[in-house]
């Protein structure tokens, strides 16, 4: 790994930070969580990152087998970018970083990513809701769709096509971040003709209740008198 820096450290956590470490890695990895994306996808994903910075952690990652590029072929000739199984393992220790991060009290301004967004229903879900919940909901946000299917006492999320889900939900990335930043209402969202949701009227609700889940009742960051963590179902994943 040529350029790669070492903490020179056996523990688990330092050959942990030897490969995901560096500045992005773990971010890129956020962006791939929900499915595979192409590296000019990847990098309107992440403000800030240049294309050869980007290139480098996707080849470091590659090399470390988090990643994995597929190549298309012709006549398309694009690349996608994909968690290998390894890399998919990282999930759950990112989703709770999210949910540590989120007590920050330092907030940086910006707005959330739509990835982001989605993630905090993972970060967020309550499993003792699920039965309330359960069922498979489409979120059409601008060019992209996303899948969520509550069953169990989990939800799944993913990048990609659905098939007849219970209730589907349409509108920008602009919208969204109104009505999750409870800027705007669902209702008042819906009357101005910027989202639109189909399916019957319980799925429609269970819908709406599983996209905002995560940012009802958000709390401030932890007091130094109380060290309680938050709930759980109150937490975003906060990294944009």
């Amino acid at each position: 790994m040529s350029g790669m820096r070492s903490y020179g450290d056996p523990c688990g956590v330092a050959r942990g930070l030897d490969i995901i470490g560096e500045r992005w890695a773990l971010l890129v990895v956020r962006d791939l969580l929900l499915g595979p994306r192409r590296f000019n996808d990847l990098l309107g994903g992440l403000p800030g990152v240049s294309p050869n910075v980007l290139s480098q952690r996707l080849r470091q990652l590659t090399e470390h087998g988090v990643v994995h590029r597929r190549d298309l072929g012709p006549p398309t000739r694009v690349h996608l970018y994909e968690l290998t199984e390894w890399g998919r393992a990282l999930e759950p220790i990112l989703l709770q970083f999210g949910r540590w991060g989120s007590q920050s009290p330092q907030s940086p301004d910006g707005p959330l990513g739509v990835d982001s967004l989605l993630l905090s229903i993972k970060a967020a879900f309550d499993p003792a809701r699920a039965p309330e919940l359960a069922g498979s909901y489409a979120f059409h946000i601008d060019a992209d769709t996303y899948l969520a299917e509550v069953a169990g006492e989990t939800v799944q999320l993913r990048r990609g096509t659905a098939s007849a889900p219970d209730a589907a939900l349409t509108t920008d990335i602009d919208t969204l971040r109104a009505v999750c930043g409870q800027e705007m209402t669902v209702g008042e969202a819906v009357e101005s003709g910027a989202l639109r949701l189909s399916g019957d009227e319980e799925a429609r609700r269970r819908l709406t209740d599983l996209l905002l889940a995560p940012f009802t009742l958000r709390p401030g960051p932890p007091r130094p008198d109380d060290r309680r963590s938050a709930p759980v179902e109150n937490v975003t994943l906060g990294v944009g």
